[in-house]
């Protein structure tokens, strides 16, 4: 079925949400179409807990805040990048709160300013533990009301459609009515989060397969930096929680970890201790259970801290710990290192611009240069509306000048429906695993290669799989987070040194030159 619009959004996040609100006012006279394939709700930025990085007090200044992303980022960020960012949070900060999000102020009335892993000074704005879920449904409220945007949930995206290097549009699959829709656009832009369920252990939601990553190295865009995927230190262990994340403001305010035996460790690894960037914190605790045999170690706040602080301050975590029979105002939280956060992405501009003409991308799935190899804590929900206002603003200046180009409809070809699905389970189960025990926090040259042989073959099943069947969602998201999890495995085999969260046993010191990796589908 065709369709056109004039902007075509494929992502339902913070960026997502941003984009479309601002390219809407910018531009009130051209239709915006934003499609997810769950609901809106459904995304890694809904479930941010920690909060947004932003000097905000006199105490602080945008250079320390500048210095502490370059000094997580272990050499490779872009300062310009950096300060372009970094100087635009308080205004992007104070556009939040005319919409509406109420961050939380402290008895005095000011606003709380939290402190993580890596920041010199407190300038994490929150609303309690729960900052992503009521930024987002600030946005959705909006958004839902402004005339010239339409939101198609349950619309999967399936591949752009693009041809020397200009992108014309994608292929959408419809998943209530079986529909698949070729929509032409202006411009495409994806924001479409990052790709932790290629691991075993993530604190992504189920839809976080890598997708606008995949497709955009599909249409010949330029990957950089996927060696570094950041590992949270701290997820809830418990087989039926389901990868919950406990927040680093836990650590912030006090919480120390411990082995099961109730020995603290980090002092032993890192000045900062439970402060010090999250790849050191992750690969302690790496260190830790593969020395003592353990399954996971704990975070102590209840020894640290008052009921009536903890219940005020980390609301959701209580609520959702106690749905486990884990009281966190007595209790211990028994945790484990979880893949977080892809640093790495499609090679951007800071307003989401590629090599590929009329195609962008905002948020996890770009790499603009401000993580370098590794993220400070809460930069990236600031990213997110940063490169959204640019992105918005570039787009609504080219409107004019821009031509929507139809394109030939789906063919399925001789595609049936599928009578094995549990193909898709079975290769997707694999992957995870082999990524998480080959490609994860601790590797190896024998281990990388190991996962990139078994990599090349499941990707020649998939792939048949692909052709033979009719599309549905768990084949799409498969089929990405396989060409994701390839382009991994050859970013890490590349990197001759360990820098940030990539971390080679073979390999244990940084090169004295070190640059970014980049990958581009050979054509």
């Amino acid at each position: 079925m065709n369709t056109k619009t004039d902007f075509l959004i494929i992502g339902g996040g913070i960026s997502g949400l941003s984009l479309a609100k601002k390219l809407a006012n910018l531009s009130p006279d051209d239709k915006i179409l934003l499609i997810t394939k769950e609901n809106l709700e459904e995304g890694s930025s809904f479930y941010a807990q920690g909060g947004i990085a932003c000097v905000w007090n006199h105490s602080d200044s945008f250079e320390k805040h500048i210095q502490d992303t370059i000094n997580a980022g272990d050499g490779l960020c872009n300062e310009k990048v950096v300060r372009k960012i970094l100087i635009q949070a308080p205004e992007r900060i104070k556009e939040l709160i005319e919409i509406g999000v109420q961050f939380t102020r402290n008895d005095a009335g000011n606003y709380d300013l939290g402190k993580e892993g890596g920041h010199s000074e407190r300038r994490i704005l929150h609303v309690n533990d729960q900052t992503g879920e009521n930024i987002e449904n600030h946005l959705i409220d909006l958004v839902k009301k402004i005339k010239n945007i339409e939101i198609k949930e349950h619309w999967c995206a399936i591949n752009l459609f693009a041809n020397n290097y200009k992108c014309y549009g994608a292929y959408v699959l419809d998943q209530e009515n079986d529909i698949i829709h070729n929509i032409a656009a202006k411009a495409t832009i994806l924001a479409t989060g990052g790709a932790g369920k290629i691991y075993l252990y993530t604190t992504n939601p189920d839809i976080a397969s890598g997708d606008g990553i995949a497709m955009a190295y599909r249409a010949g865009a330029t990957i950089s930096n996927m060696e570094f995927y950041q590992f949270h230190p701290t997820c809830l262990y418990h087989p039926y929680a389901k990868s919950f994340l406990i927040t680093e403001a836990m650590r912030g305010e006090g919480a120390i970890l411990k082995d099961v035996r109730g020995k603290e460790f980090m002092q032993n690894y890192h000045p900062s201790k439970e402060l010090a960037p999250r790849d050191i914190v992750s690969r302690a605790i790496d260190v830790e259970l593969k020395k003592t045999g353990d399954d996971h170690v704990i975070l102590d706040i209840a020894s640290y801290k008052s009921p009536s602080f903890i219940k005020s301050h980390f609301p959701g975590v209580y609520e959702t710990c106690l749905k486990f029979n884990i009281d966190i105002t007595k209790d211990p939280i028994p945790v484990v290192p979880a893949a977080h956060y892809c640093c790495g992405g499609v090679m951007t501009e800071i307003n989401g611009a590629t090599e590929v003409k009329n195609l962008y991308v905002i948020g996890e799935s770009a790499c603009t240069g401000l993580h370098g190899a590794n993220r400070l804590a809460s930069n990236s929900l600031l990213e997110g509306v940063v490169c959204a206002h640019e992105c918005a603003e570039t787009l609504a200046s080219l409107s004019s000048d821009l031509k929507i180009k139809e394109f030939k409809q789906w063919e399925p070809g001789h595609a049936v429906p599928s009578t094995e699905a549990v193909i898709i389970s079975q290769n997707w189960d694999e992957i995870r695993r082999f990524m998480w025990n080959y490609v994860g926090i601790v590797r190896t040259n024998k281990r990388l290669q190991r996962a990139k042989k078994r990599i090349n073959m499941l990707q020649d099943e998939i792939d048949q799989y692909y052709w033979d069947f009719k599309i549905e969602k768990n084949l799409v998201e498969l089929r990405n987070l396989a060409t994701v999890a390839k382009i991994i495995i050859v970013s890490a085999i590349s990197r001759k040194e360990s820098r940030g969260i990539h971390y080679n046993l073979d390999h244990p010191d940084k090169s004295e030159m070190s640059r970014a990796t980049t990958i581009k589908r050979p054509w």
